[in-house]
């Protein structure tokens, strides 16, 4: 029997904030990967990371510092990125915020080209992906899995605190606030949606 055929949902979401430098994207793979192994979803983290990466890339090239490692005092709250993972019953969200309003757009591409097939990676390996623009600001790109069976996290405390290397969430703020609230907004829409 499959969760719809009892009504019921599992809501499951584990978010970082990160500053947008070309490391985000290896961390943000590092989250996927954590985070799914706890839910015991391994088998999802390969293409779930890589469509992470790819969505995480494109934030920090509209917010950040992608050419480079910048100096400490060139940081802003400006450069701030989350990335989320929330699977409602059996189907898992990859979520990517960022304060950019512009929308990331497929590029055509030609066996010459060196980029420019993120988008297209993430539109073959999700079953629907989109933009959702919060109330909060900024926009969130989000993309959809369909699992075959549920999260099944252990509850022994301890474990449910996601560990990240020092240095790689931004301090607390504004931006960092509305990072979170945003997501969190998405998960309220995606919870009304079940209604």
């Amino acid at each position: 029997m499959t969760t719809a055929s009892h009504g019921v949902r599992t809501l499951h979401v584990s978010r970082v904030h990160l500053v947008a430098v070309g490391s985000a994207v290896s961390v943000s793979r590092a989250f996927v990967r954590q985070t799914l192994a706890h839910w015991k979803l391994s088998d999802y983290a390969p293409d779930c990371a890589l469509m992470m990466s790819e969505l995480v890339s494109n934030a920090v090239k509209e917010t950040g510092f992608a050419d480079r490692q910048p100096k400490s005092w060139e940081i802003t709250a400006a450069h701030v990125v989350a990335v989320q993972l929330r699977a409602i019953g059996e189907v898992l969200y990859v979520e990517v915020w960022d304060r950019s309003p512009l929308v990331p757009v497929k590029q055509e591409v030609t066996a010459e080209a060196e980029g420019g097939r993120g988008l297209h990676l993430v539109e073959a390996l999700a079953k629907d992906w989109g933009i959702y623009r919060p109330p909060a600001g900024g926009k969130i790109v989000w993309a959809m899995v369909p699992l075959a069976s549920l999260p099944s996290p252990s509850l022994d405390g301890p474990t449910l605190q996601l560990r990240m290397p020092d240095g790689v969430t931004p301090p607390p703020g504004p931006v960092k606030q509305q990072a979170s609230t945003a997501l969190m907004q998405r998960v309220l829409d995606g919870l009304r949606q079940l209604l």
